[in-house]
């Protein structure tokens, strides 16, 4: 889809790359929001809260461009071509991608695309999901003895296959936050059992930071039951590890399991 060329005066072709953050416009960084106030053009992903759209001036182009992971209805190829295009055509593209724009997002492959027409561009990050809905869990990535390092690990690769990384990070005591894996919540868990982490506590995050959050926590073996039981769905991410245990939701597990212990 390319647009017909527009004659304007002055236009002054540039693109604003902008994290939208986990969900909450609350949450939408100051920067973010002086940007949107000077676009000519809006293009925002799915799972970017349309609320934020309000920053934007009245009466300009405010694109959906698709993007979920179910959602094929802009191609990359597509996308990187409209962002050129509106910026040609009318100057100021801001782009808004959920969570960080650089972060388990194609961001540097459409500030490529821009700047090989000579476009300028800026990148204005965002709280990445990652990090973002895991914290307003009360859930830290790195903890005294219990994790000295985290690992973000996208759950499916470009192939629909589950990531080598995960069978690697599995073997590690850091704390493993997977994207894009809750379809594949059972072959995921399995990689863990096979690490003998049986035992090890488990959240999985739907919708983070927004009124439609979800949180199911249980451990390696029964985490996929409770993410059924709950309906736990996308968008959702998984947090493996230690820190985990420090959930509120988590010691009536670790008690259950004590008593366990302790009878046999």
């Amino acid at each position: 889809m390319i647009l017909n060329k527009v004659e304007k005066a002055n236009i002054e072709p540039r693109i604003t790359l902008i994290g939208a953050g986990p969900g909450d416009p609350d949450l939408f960084s100051l920067k973010g929001v002086k940007a949107l106030k000077t676009a000519d053009v809006v293009l925002y992903d799915a799972n970017v809260n349309e609320a934020l759209l309000c920053h934007a001036p009245d009466g300009i182009p405010k694109v959906y461009v698709g993007k979920r992971s179910d959602d094929e209805s802009f191609s990359q190829d597509a996308v990187n071509k409209l962002i050129v295009d509106y910026a040609l055509n009318y100057g100021h593209v801001v782009r808004l991608k959920s969570g960080d724009p650089f972060f388990f997002a194609k961001g540097y492959e459409e500030i490529d695309v821009a700047e090989s027409y000579s476009i300028p561009t800026e990148i204005i990050p965002g709280i990445s999901s990652a990090t973002g809905a895991p914290s307003l869990q009360k859930i830290p990535m790195i903890y005294k003895d219990l994790s000295e390092s985290f690992w973000a690990v996208t759950g499916t690769n470009a192939k629909g296959e589950i990531s080598e990384d995960l069978y690697i990070a599995a073997k590690t005591k850091a704390t493993i936050v997977v994207l894009n894996g809750i379809e594949k919540v059972k072959e995921i868990a399995a990689i863990f059992q096979a690490e003998n982490k049986n035992l090890l506590p488990v959240a999985v995050i739907q919708n983070g930071s927004t009124p439609e959050e979800k949180i199911a926590v249980g451990i390696v073996d029964t985490i996929a039951e409770v993410v059924e039981d709950k309906k736990i769905t996308a968008p959702a991410l998984l947090v493996f590890g230690d820190v985990v245990s420090l959930h509120p939701q988590f010691q009536p597990i670790r008690d259950f399991y004590e008593i366990i212990a302790e009878e046999y």
